[in-house]
């Protein structure tokens, strides 16, 4: 016995909801040679007999009944499944375009800015997913991607988008009564970004600067930073955009400097040319476009010497 072909058992229950094959057929926009060529394969398929058949039309057996009552709720899906294309086609049902990026971007960079893209004439729907695992654009797990390393792959169209600077940061509860200047990172509790995202500039950062050793927190999420931060736990590194928000951070201008990080809008060649996509990756664009912009703290001395300045 093989399986029988979902069509092949909507055929069956066409017959049995309408009562012929004249009447089946012409519900299911098909010949009655093709609807009863479909249910004989289902006959075949499970090893049945399913219909009797005879000059004044066809009828179902106790079998057939039992099948199409089971097989009902498959033909309702197909139904579903025809009219939710047909509105597709039409316009009339909104897919939307999904978007995954970092806590980060999605909180601080696109979701701020949602109004431009909704406020269009055109409807649009938009799903922002925050994660941390690199999806797979290939396997459509998204449409588009934000990613803090350049993407590779010759299936991918990539957008090189506006460095994001990053900064020493150190709250007033942490500071006390100390001079900002006074600080010696050799000897300071740090808070930094794991390896989630992939190879950060700032992770480099602080390896090539020696000062793993002082880290006493790692997290991918930047909210987690921040509050850590607030509160007093240590000195982070931060995206200035956000960091500079709040009036009880102070930003260091201690160390080496950091590298910038460098966004990338990517999304798979398949989906350049559907119009939604490249809306949702136009107005990304524009999101990093207009961050603020913050000119890297004056530094007296760039050489790796950690005290403070």
């Amino acid at each position: 016995m093989a399986l029988p072909d979902a069509t092949d058992l909507d055929a069956l229950v066409a017959l049995a909801r309408y009562g012929s094959l004249s009447a089946a057929a012409k519900r299911r926009g098909v010949a009655v040679s093709t609807l009863s060529r479909r249910i004989e394969a289902a006959e075949i398929n499970l090893g049945l007999k399913l219909v009797d058949r005879h000059a004044r039309g066809a009828r179902l057996t106790e079998a057939g009944q039992h099948v199409a009552a089971v097989a009902a709720p498959l033909s309702g899906q197909l139904d579903r499944v025809a009219q939710l294309a047909a509105a597709l086609v039409s316009g009339a049902v909104l897919r939307p375009v999904r978007l995954s990026a970092t806590e980060f971007i999605v909180s601080d960079v696109l979701a701020p800015q949602l109004p431009a893209l909704l406020g269009g004439a055109a409807p649009i729907a938009v799903e922002l997913r925050s994660e941390a695992d690199v999806i797979s654009l290939a396997a459509r797990d998204a449409d588009i991607a934000v990613r803090m390393v350049r993407p590779t792959g010759a299936s991918l169209v990539i957008r090189k988008q506006r460095p994001i600077t990053l900064s020493l940061y150190a709250s007033r509860a942490y500071l006390g009564t100390r001079s900002p200047g006074a600080l010696d990172l050799a000897v300071e509790a740090l808070l930094a970004y794991d390896d989630s995202y992939g190879a950060l500039p700032e992770t480099a950062w602080i390896a090539a600067a020696g000062l793993s050793q002082r880290v006493v927190l790692r997290s991918g999420s930047t909210r987690a930073l921040l509050t850590a931060t607030l509160a007093g736990a240590g000195i982070a590194l931060l995206p200035d955009v956000i960091a500079r928000r709040h009036a009880d951070l102070t930003a260091l201008a201690i160390g080496p400097r950091i590298a910038p990080r460098t966004p990338y809008i990517t999304w798979h060649r398949d989906l350049q040319h559907d119009p939604n996509v490249r809306r949702v990756a136009d107005w990304a664009t524009g999101c990093f476009q207009r961050l603020n912009s913050f000119a890297p703290l004056a530094r007296s001395d760039d050489a790796t010497n950690m005290s403070g300045l």
